[in-house]
């Protein structure tokens, strides 16, 4: 099964690691400390122009994790994902 992230990205529902809300998270400096590491690393995508209120991480290549900013909020994704029968 496949979770449409915005802007016509999908990503596999068994690569998904977790779908994180950016208010919560962005607190901690460790999550802080990895975003800008993936961004320098070119991980990081952005899916659209607003100000993105989730990020999701995602199995990505050679191990690598991808992070997807994306606009919709965490409960948005959760619900979409409940929809295409995510466990």
């Amino acid at each position: 099964m496949y979770l449409h992230l915005g802007q016509n990205i999908m990503a596999a529902g068994r690569d998904i690691i977790g779908i994180f809300d950016l208010d919560n998270t962005t607190w901690s400096f460790r999550t802080r400390r990895f975003l800008e590491k993936a961004e320098r690393e070119g991980r990081v995508t952005a899916l659209g122009d607003d100000l993105p209120r989730s990020f999701v991480l995602a199995d990505g290549r050679e191990g690598q994790a991808a992070v997807y900013l994306t606009p919709l909020s965490p409960a948005a994704l959760c619900a979409r994902a409940g929809r295409n029968g995510f466990e």
